[in-house]
């Protein structure tokens, strides 16, 4: 191809890292120092219910600058990869049109990895079919379902945890809509990013025990600001338990509260268990999944901002247009 047809370079910055490791202030600096838009890459952040559980931007950081796909869907829906991969593209696009840097952030691996490396081009799943296939789970059980789902689709089932039930009900959604499984969609080549898009990835990844304490005093932030009253107005939903908002950490925990089977201190303690835990998963996948990153495990201080800046800069400089 010659230099007269070659496209334009389409920079994109990730900012990743695992929960409460203060990569969104890292992204939001970023965007204050080179005009760009932070766009969400959490699958809890999508969802309009969950402000204070899933620790969006407040109203002071979205006035410093743009933030897009936060809050954006109900929690009666379902945000798969894909789904997120198309709206996440759009708003690249518009960036690039605007001459904005974007700048993705967040902690949910396969959302990233669909983003960078590809995914398979399973068509969206209609709300009805989803819904007739969890009201099906509800009427004849766990396991009656994943044996009926294995003689439907051995070659997927397979490959399953017949306990991970949101997995479970996403395999039979697709061979619902589809008439075919997920392991044969999965033979199919890959939707990948565009050959001019090229990918500047930073994953923050705070030592271990500063990183711990940070998710203790988060959850402890997120009670002062509400966190309790957003599970209750989520328990009024009257959501299936296996709806993907339903399994924010903390929202089983705060749940058992409300509902009196537990007290306030158990299901704090259980919830900041849990957010470690999640944390400890993703710091796992990152560091072994995640390609061609720069880590970063050094606190976030000015002087480490400074150096951000300097080698991001850098790299807008030096990558060929």
């Amino acid at each position: 191809m010659s230099a007269e047809t070659t496209p334009i370079a389409q920079i994109v910055l990730i900012v990743a890292g695992p929960t409460a490791s203060g990569k969104s202030a890292l992204a939001l600096d970023m965007a204050d120092a080179f005009d760009g838009v932070v766009i969400n890459a959490d699958s809890m952040q999508v969802y309009k219910e969950l402000r204070v559980l899933s620790a969006r931007p407040d109203d002071d950081e979205i006035a410093r600058a743009p933030h897009r796909l936060y809050g954006v869907l109900s929690g009666a829906e379902a945000c798969s990869a894909g789904k997120w991969r198309e709206m996440a593209m759009a708003e690249i696009a518009d960036c690039h049109v605007k001459g904005k840097l974007p700048i993705i952030t967040g902690g949910t691996g396969m959302y990233l990895n669909a983003l960078t490396a590809g995914i398979a081009p399973i068509p969206d799943v209609p709300a009805r079919i989803r819904e007739s296939v969890m009201a099906e789970l509800a009427e004849i059980g766990h396991a009656a379902f994943f044996e009926k789902f294995k003689r439907d689709d051995p070659e997927t089932a397979a490959k399953l945890d017949g306990n991970n039930t949101q997995r479970m009900i996403r395999a039979a959604e697709v061979l619902a809509h589809t008439g075919r499984g997920l392991a044969s969609w999965h033979t199919e080549p890959v939707i990948t990013p565009p050959e001019n898009m090229v990918f500047k990835k930073l994953c923050y990844m705070p030592p271990r025990d500063i990183l711990y304490d940070r998710c203790n005093r988060r959850f402890d932030l997120m009670i002062e600001k509400g966190a309790i009253d957003e599970v209750r107005d989520l328990i009024a939903m009257n959501l299936p338990q296996t709806a993907p908002v339903m399994k924010a950490v903390g929202v089983r925990e705060l749940s058992a509260y409300l509902l009196g089977t537990t007290d306030l201190e158990t299901a704090r303690e259980l919830s900041q268990r849990e957010t470690r835990r999640y944390a400890k998963r993703q710091l796992t996948w990152f560091r072994h999944q995640m390609t061609d990153k720069e880590i970063i495990d050094a606190q976030y201080s000015e002087s480490l901002a400074d150096k951000l800046r300097h080698d991001i800069n850098q790299f807008l400089l030096t990558t060929p247009k």
